[in-house]
């Protein structure tokens, strides 16, 4: 589909300007003069591009089918794949392949995408009948979102235990919809289980007003102040254990955990731990898509609206802001 540099530059075209070539300097739609080396050049201003100039692929020299391919794999594989696979799979250096990960790693956050809101858009459902002029609605289902912390990272012997330890601490957000289900989720590599640290992830991924469902945990007590229904479970007096409280969370890290261990075997610094969050979180909230092709697409899509990534920007950890 895809057999040449050429080919991927015009998709890459058609995804970055579907409406048709917009000039980034003078804001101009006009058909670009195509230039020598793959230029592009404004028919207004003669400003010349790229189609790549501006994204996460800004001044590669890596072919552009290297790129594709490794966005198919990655899209494509059921659990993911690490630097070593795909260095093997391309036939690229172990540098080259760990750098296009990382930096997809990156455009995977869209920097719109929407809070968790605890509601959920089941499917269209007709109001007032199916005659002639009926209304067609979505049906809404209410639910919680989970919040809760984990540990990731190895145990050492004589170590501390849970929120003192010394591993990384990664607090977790999941939809829970109701009656049976979950929605999306949303991760992060926090510095410690203060109150500062998770009310400020609280209020960065949950819409106000949704119902945040947390364990017993003082860090979570201001939630209320922060304009959400606060529910609370000490787990220590509830007589349920931790996953059937909170089965959402409990769920979703099981799986990431697996994930880690299995398709990187574990090998994660903390520097790098966010990225591999996000490559998680994207893989889970499009777990039910019924086609790749489309996941591929909704991956290039986002590279081309990403600002350049530099391999000094990923070398050893990237800024997350």
């Amino acid at each position: 589909m895809f057999p040449d540099d050429a080919s991927c530059a015009a998709y890459l075209a058609r995804v970055r300007w579907p409406q048709g070539f917009v000039c980034p300097a003078c804001k101009a739609a006009s058909d670009a003069w195509n230039e020598s080396r793959g230029r592009l050049e404004c028919r207004i201003c003669h400003y010349q591009t790229s189609v790549t100039a501006g994204t996460i692929m800004d001044k590669t020299r890596t072919p552009l089918t290297t790129w594709f391919e490794a966005a198919w794999h990655l899209t494509t594989a059921k659990n993911g794949l690490s630097a070593k696979t795909l260095e093997r799979t391309l036939g690229t250096a172990y540098r080259t392949a760990w750098a296009i990960l990382q930096r997809y790693r990156v455009s995977m956050v869209r920097s719109e995408r929407e809070q968790l809101s605890g509601t959920i858009e089941v499917d269209e459902t007709l109001v007032g009948g199916v005659e002639q002029g009926g209304k067609r609605e979505r049906e809404q289902l209410s639910g919680t979102i989970e919040v809760d912390e984990t540990l990731v990272g190895g145990v050492e012997q004589g170590g501390k235990r849970g929120r003192g330890s010394t591993n990384s601490i990664v607090v977790v957000a999941v939809e829970i919809k109701e009656p049976t289900g979950f929605g999306r989720i949303r991760m992060r590599h926090i510095p410690d289980a203060s109150g500062t640290s998770l009310q400020q992830f609280v209020r960065d991924v949950a819409a106000q007003g949704a119902t945040v469902h947390t364990d017993g945990w003082t860090g979570y007590n201001g939630l209320r102040n922060d304009g959400y229904v606060h529910e609370k479970t000490i787990l220590s007096s509830s007589g349920d254990p931790a996953h059937v409280a909170m089965p959402g969370v409990h769920r979703v890290v099981s799986l990431l955990k697996r994930w880690v261990l299995g398709t990187h075997q574990g090998s994660i610094v903390p520097a790098h731990l966010q990225s591999y969050l996000e490559e998680f979180t994207f893989r889970f909230n499009r777990r039910t898509s019924k086609s790749r092709g489309l996941v591929f697409r909704r991956l290039l899509e986002q590279a081309v609206v990403t600002g350049p990534v530099t391999a000094a920007d990923v070398t050893f950890g990237y800024h997350w802001s």
